[in-house]
């Protein structure tokens, strides 16, 4: 859970940014789209192997 207390002097932009850092930073929005549907182990394997692939070909 992402917790942005008020320190004095902080406008209500600088909370806003703050809390959008924490969030970015902790991976929320990732884990809510990989979240958003089931994948069926045979799937998810398949797509690893080829994230991996992908990412092997575009370091080589």
């Amino acid at each position: 859970m992402v917790v942005v207390r008020r320190m004095p002097g902080d406008s209500d932009d600088t909370l806003i940014r703050k809390f959008q850092r924490k969030v970015l930073n902790e991976g929320i929005i990732p884990e809510a789209k990989r979240r958003a549907f089931y994948l069926k182990p045979s799937l998810a394997r398949k797509q690893k192997k080829e994230d991996a692939r992908r990412a092997k070909k575009m370091w080589a």
